[in-house]
């Protein structure tokens, strides 16, 4: 007996209603990215193995899918290696290629690539799948799209701005009023480790505090302790956890828990520029939120971090990103800033039909259904279907002669909601007969009175 097929966890199948729910996201998105002055590039799905590893920290080196040396893949490895396996070893070489993790890190190696070609400052969109070896769950899989925009070659802050614009537009069309858009800067988390004494620990701080509201304020104390973050340290970091108000009073007290750390100060200064300048723009239908504990703890963030959470569902972040001055320098090509920011399509589509923001149009099949009653009929139909595409009109023919009760319920089935009867006498007529399926109305037309009824 054949085994039942199946697919990795993790993965998904889609169905032709469920693509075009992401095509309509995705459209959205891309309208935004071409009127914001981004243009598109893509990246293959794997890149080499040294362009990837050591750009995500530790945990995210661990969930990077690596692929496998064609061939013989131990060909390169020694009888003595294959008996005392060290798995770091072993594994750069049996596999020298590895899917990505993301798109920035792809993004930074194609700058540096084509570094000579570009036009600086250079805004990119991308909208390509991405792998990660996570532990499967509600919201997070281990194949999904990533929806970035980056703009690479200026250090301005005008551009952060136009990011936080960014994301309030694409949301605002998509029918997400309300989502909020944390903000924070990597220079005030570095300058507080250094205030607290734990500079040395600033990766193990970030990552950490990045958890509290997956883990609360116990389980972070707990991990920082094990980390070698001393309890007096954490003693200081405290007020970060009841950490209120508004944004403009947040600033205040971080301009205060900052004062002896020049770094701190500075990023400040820089969240103080954006969040002031979207204060006085405005913004559409997005909240913007200070929120000091958010760290995404990716290594490559050296100013702005963002991260979007949406209204009235528990679902994660739906975007995120940040600025990352020396991203483009680990492939040799230093003093290029960048900023970026991504969204997370897939958790985005699980928002809007949880809250039923799709527009029924969107699902939108076939409109006609062309009812064949045989070759000589069919070729009239035909002609009349050639003319209605022309027009952009979604019509198609019954492939069969099949019994008429039949071709009805195949256009039930399919949710189309009109049948086009084109039989003998319809022919001698010179006419069609349009058929609702919904109310069973039916009415005889011409040509352009049909066309004009399906448009």
């Amino acid at each position: 007996m054949a085994q039942k097929p199946s697919i990795p966890k993790g993965t998904r199948d889609f169905s032709p209603a469920e693509v075009a729910k992401r095509n309509y996201i995705s459209s959205i998105m891309k309208h935004h990215f071409e009127v914001f002055g981004f243009q598109p590039i893509e990246t293959p799905s794997f890149e080499n193995s040294e362009t990837l590893m050591g750009k995500y920290g530790e945990e995210g080196d661990r969930l990077i899918f690596k692929i496998l040396n064609s061939g013989d893949y131990l060909d390169k490895v020694s009888q003595d290696e294959l008996s005392n396996i060290d798995y770091k070893k072993l594994t750069s070489k049996i596999s020298e290629k590895a899917l990505r993790y993301d798109l920035t890190v792809p993004f930074a190696r194609y700058v540096v690539q084509h570094q000579n070609e570009i036009e600086f400052p250079f805004k990119r969109y991308q909208i390509q799948p991405v792998w990660r070896a996570d532990r499967p769950q509600k919201g997070r899989f281990r194949e999904f799209y990533q929806c970035d925009a980056d703009v690479v070659g200026s250090t301005s802050l005008w551009q952060e701005v136009e990011l936080v614009q960014l994301y309030d537009a694409v949301f605002t069309q998509l029918g997400l009023g309300g989502a909020t858009i944390k903000i924070n800067n990597r220079k005030i988390l570095s300058g507080i480790a250094e205030v607290i004494g734990a500079k040395d620990k600033l990766i193990d701080f970030t990552v950490a505090l990045d958890k509290l509201d997956k883990i609360g304020e116990d389980g972070v104390k707990k991990e920082m302790l094990e980390k070698g973050i001393s309890a007096s340290a954490i003693e200081k970091v405290q007020p970060l956890f009841q950490f209120s108000g508004t944004v403009a009073e947040k600033i205040t007290k971080l301009n205060q828990l900052l004062a002896s750390s020049d770094e701190g100060k500075k990023g400040v200064e820089e969240l103080q520029f954006i969040c002031e300048t979207i204060q006085k723009l405005g913004l559409q239908t997005a909240i913007i939120d200070l929120d000091v504990t958010l760290a995404r703890g990716l290594n490559y963030y050296t100013g702005a971090i963002f991260e979007v959470v949406a209204p009235h569902v528990a679902m994660g972040s739906i975007g995120g990103g940040g600025r990352y001055d020396d991203l483009t320098g680990i492939f040799g090509l230093k003093n290029m800033s960048g900023v970026g920011i991504s969204f997370g399509l897939d958790r985005i589509y699980l928002v809007l039909e949880e809250l039923g923001l799709f527009p029924e149009t969107v699902t939108a099949t076939t409109k006609a259904l062309f009812i064949n009653y045989g070759n000589q009929e069919s070729l009239y139909a035909m002609e009349a279907i050639s003319n209605l595409r022309r027009s952009g009109i979604k019509v198609e023919l019954y492939p069969d002669a099949a019994k008429i009760a039949k071709q009805f319920q195949h256009a039930d089935k399919r949710g189309i909601p009109f049948a086009v009867i084109a039989g003998q006498s319809e022919m001698e007529q010179n006419c069609f007969g349009l058929k609702n399926l919904q109310t069973g109305e039916q009415v005889k037309l011409d040509f352009e009175g049909l066309k004009n009824a399906l448009k």
